[in-house]
């Protein structure tokens, strides 16, 4: 046996040092490969779960966007119809009854079919007659063309919600009613066009009367109120904390606790609002000030952290060379830091404005799950809201209303997403890179 020089130990030491790093270097680049695996499965389960979610509420909301009109011509029969009193004349008997003879149906002496036949038609039908009218009492004994709306089943049925296939004592259309509608679909007096109720009517006990556009004004007005009183609140405060501030265990509570108030269940805010707003200020209840108050009162922890972030943001060396100038530390925060920090300013205020915007809990608590019809005028009235209308539309028990949940779901994202992009359009357009 030959024994192994000095020279041959060192260099197999060497090698098997080299091997151990190599073997090293290649667990290590297998675990970053991993890594980077696991963030493109993350990112593509978060995507695909994004795109499942808005392809359902579009596939269910999409329907509520057009919605189909039917135009019948009615006789004004002077014996029928009350010219003092317009409103008072049965003008869905009449127009279903005139209906029916144009299609060659007698109706039975119960007028179970004229029955079925009005129920085809929605209720606006005696107010859009009883206005005409009332503006035009010549047309009492003449023919006029009624174009109304379709009731709420006669549409899912069109929309293709409502089967034929399933059986008549489970849909709330019988065969014969269906029968009816596709002959006239048949004979052209029946129409489909873009649904401009959804987004010009208020609330309404009628599904194919109901539109968003109450909610949208009562989201508007509170958002006025949240803007007026958490921006200029939540950015003092921020600049007193970051700027002038003594730094002492009060200070560093005080900060503890804004970033605790953060993390708090938006509920929690609605109870405080319902506690201290409306039972103890008497202020009025569902009105856009309550609800103001309350969303000012969530978003202020996220306004005043988003904005000692772009303060924190700006250099030093500003700060210095204004004092250095000559200028006061109040010269100095508001003529230099503030204006620098604006962009950052801008954008956490949109996000939180954003953030109340999509709050339901404590709007709930605070009496906006009630129905409120009509259009709000003033911050002191009863209002609903976007995120109110969505909970109330999803709990009612008529199909139709579950399809405008998704379209008010679709209008709220669309809200959310212009509000996020300015945002970010604000904060590419004037963000200074230090």
């Amino acid at each position: 046996m030959t024994d192994a020089t000095p020279d041959q130990i060192d260099g197999a030491a060497a090698k098997g040092r080299l091997d151990r790093l190599r073997a090293g270097l290649k667990r290590r680049h297998a675990k970053e490969t991993r890594f980077k695996w696991y963030g493109r499965l993350a990112i593509a389960a978060a995507m695909l779960f994004l795109a499942v979610l808005l392809v359902r509420i579009v596939e269910q909301g999409h329907t509520a966007f057009y919605t189909h009109t039917v135009t019948v011509p009615v006789f004004m029969d002077p014996a029928r119809v009350d010219r003092a009193y317009p409103q008072g004349s049965n003008f869905e008997q009449l127009a279903a009854e005139q209906q029916l003879a144009r299609m060659g149906i007698q109706d039975d002496a119960a007028g179970t079919k004229a029955a079925q036949m009005k129920r085809l038609f929605s209720s606006e039908l005696k107010f859009v007659a009883a206005d005409l009218v009332a503006k035009r009492s010549e047309v009492i004994g003449e023919t006029v063309p009624l174009a109304v709306p379709l009731s709420d089943d006669a549409d899912l049925y069109l929309k293709g919600e409502i089967s034929r296939e399933t059986p008549e004592d489970q849909r709330r259309l019988t065969d014969q009613q269906i029968a009816w509608l596709d002959r006239m679909q048949t004979e052209g007096v029946i129409g489909s066009h873009f649904n401009t109720a959804l987004f010009t009517n208020g609330d309404s006990t009628q599904p194919e009367l109901a539109g968003v556009l109450g909610a949208v004004v009562g989201s508007a007005l509170m958002l006025m109120v949240t803007a007026l009183i958490a921006i200029p609140l939540g950015v003092g405060a921020a600049i007193w904390l970051e700027e002038f501030a003594p730094k002492n265990k009060l200070t560093d509570i005080i900060e503890v606790n804004i970033n605790n108030l953060a993390a708090v269940p938006s509920i929690v805010y609605g109870l405080l609002g319902l506690a201290l707003f409306i039972n103890w200020m008497h202020l009025p209840r569902a009105s856009p000030i309550v609800g103001g108050l309350v969303l000012a009162l969530m978003a202020l922890p996220t306004l005043v952290i988003a904005t000692r972030s772009a303060l924190k943001a700006v250099p030093p060396s500003i700060r210095e060379a204004a004092l250095a100038m000559g200028a006061s530390k109040t010269q100095t925060v508001f003529s230099h830091v503030l204006p620098l920090a604006m962009p950052g300013v801008m954008t956490g205020a949109i996000i939180s404005m954003a953030h109340a915007l999509g709050e339901t809990a404590p709007l709930l608590l605070i009496g906006m799950v009630s129905f409120v019809p009509g259009v709000p005028h003033a911050i002191d009235q009863p209002v609903g809201a976007l995120p109110s209308l969505i909970y109330i539309w999803e709990n009612a028990s008529e199909r139709a209303f579950h399809e405008r949940t998704a379209a008010a779901i679709i209008v709220l994202l669309v809200f959310m997403i212009i509000m996020n992009a300015a945002a970010i359009i604000l904060r590419r357009r004037f963000e200074r890179r230090w």
